[in-house]
Parts: structure tokens; sequence; C-alpha cells
């Protein structure tokens, strides 16, 4: 998670007269909610990123040393905190397949439904906008389906839920196909745990790669039972709620990733090419 502007100073090994040529250059970081700024040092074939006036503990990447800055501390906290509010939502609005049907509590969040729905979305939607992916082809497919999510289920909500007078949740509840509309944002919700699963080997998130696309598949396929459904559903909240929780346990570095990637990411094609030249000549010296 870096800053919006970087300065980087480019060096050029000495020639025979150990005079030192330094050109100096901005780029425009992957994350643009960062504000602080960044020095960005290319020396000798390896980038250094350290924020202005920080004494973090410096860590080493495949393209040079980088540290954790306040911006990235503020990120990292934004994105679990957007999976907090997804799991919550989601948790609270699947109660109610649990909860006494005549229950004032199931009551009272039927009736807040589709209000759920909206603060899972937003929370999801703000952890795939913040999430740190290093091919960023992926992380673009995967907000894509969280977008055409949204969309869709916004027209079912529109152009079918409510000329029924449901609610978006029970409208899909009891028209397993409209699964088609609102699906690609639970694919986009897959692909980021199955992206935590397999960077930090957690469990709880591995087994949810799983358990999201077979619920929603039998629900909409009509081959699943109801006690398998509730099952299933039992657990997908279950572990949606350690995943979320858990993620306040790791430390920040982990959701940041190799900042020197991202750094090297962002420079011109050129620098890209010349850092690469130094870094091979280093291999091999």
């Amino acid at each position: 998670m870096a800053s919006p502007v970087l300065s980087i100073a480019w060096v050029t090994p000495p020639p025979t007269n150990s005079k030192t040529t330094v050109k100096n250059f901005s780029i425009s970081s992957p994350s643009p909610l960062s504000r602080s700024l960044l020095k960005v040092c290319v020396k000798n074939g390896s980038i250094k990123c350290k924020a202005l006036g920080d004494s973090s503990t410096v860590y080493q990447g495949v393209y040079g040393p980088w540290t954790v800055d306040s911006s990235d501390v503020r990120e990292v906290i934004l994105y679990r905190s957007g999976l907090v509010t997804a799991a919550a939502s989601f948790v609270a609005a699947a109660s109610t397949a649990f909860v006494p049907s005549n229950s004032l509590l199931r009551e009272i969040v039927e009736q807040n439904l589709d209000l759920l729905y909206m603060f899972g979305a937003g929370g999801l939607g703000l952890s795939l906008f913040l999430i740190h992916i290093y091919v960023t082809e992926i992380k673009r497919t995967l907000q894509a389906f969280w977008a055409l999510g949204v969309l869709g289920s916004l027209a079912t909500y529109v152009n079918l839920a409510q000329p029924a007078g449901d609610n978006l949740v029970q409208y899909v509840i009891h028209n397993p196909t409209a699964v088609w509309f609102v699906g690609p944002m639970f694919a986009a919700l897959t692909g980021l745990v199955f992206k935590e699963g397999l960077c930090y080997g957690k469990l709880e998130a591995g087994l949810l790669t799983f358990i999201i696309p077979i619920i929603l598949l039998g629900h909409m396929s009509g081959l699943m039972d109801d006690g398998v459904k509730l099952t299933l559903l039992g657990s997908w909240m279950a572990l949606f709620t350690i995943f979320a929780g858990r993620k306040f346990t790791q430390p920040i570095k982990d959701d940041i990733g190799d900042k020197s990637v991202f750094m090297f990411n962002a420079l011109a094609e050129e620098e890209r090419k010349a850092l690469v030249e130094k870094l091979e000549q280093q291999k091999y010296n």
C-alpha cells in the first residue's frame, strides 16, 4: 500500500571518474488512498521504499528493502474493516434461517435485509479496492465481478423483487434463478478468500472457497436439500466470522505484501528494464 506520489532517485554506477549521475522523476502509485510521501531510491539494482521521517522496521523485498508507513497501516485497517463489515452483515442476514419465525429479532432483521445487503456489498467493495494482489489483472477481475454483482443486484431489486413485494434477499431465496444476477458478487468474495487462503494458509478461507460456490450452485440448480443448505449456510457464517476476526491477528505487513514489487510495477518500462539488468549484474558478480 504505497503513496500517490513517489520521489525516485535513479543512481547510475559511477564511471571511471567516480562521479555519480542522479536523475529525479515522479510516478503515480497503484494505491489512490495513500496520502504520505515516500522516498524511493533505485540504487545499485534495488529499490528502497521509506516514508519520509519514518524509522520503522525495514523488510527485505525482491527489489530491495521497504518499510511500513502510516498510510499503509490505515489502508490495511480499512481493508480488514471492510471484511468485518461484510461478514457481520452476512451473518446478521443469514441468522434469519435459524431464528424462530415468530421471533421479534427475526422480524427486525427481515425488515432490514436490503440495508444489510447494501452494507455487506459496500464492505466487500472497499476490501476489493484496497486488496494487494501482485497481478493487477486478477485484482481488476475481482473488482469487475463485484461491480457486475452490484448492477445485477440493483436490477433484480428494481425490476423483480420490488414489483413482487419482496426484498432482494427473500426474492433470491424464493427464486433460485436470480442467483445468476447476484452471483458475480459472491464470485468476487470467493476469489478474495481463495487469495487469503493461498497466501496465508488460512483453513477457514480455504473452506469458504468451496462452500460459497457449492451452496449457491446447489440453491440455483434446485438439487440441494434444504437440510444440506442450512448446514452449509451455518458453516459459512461460522467460517466467515472466524476469517474476518482473525485478520486482525495478522501483522500489518502481511496485507501489504512485498512493497518493493509494487514500487517496481509503478516504474516506467525503461526503468524496469534497467533495474532488472542491474539486479542480474549483481546476481552474477
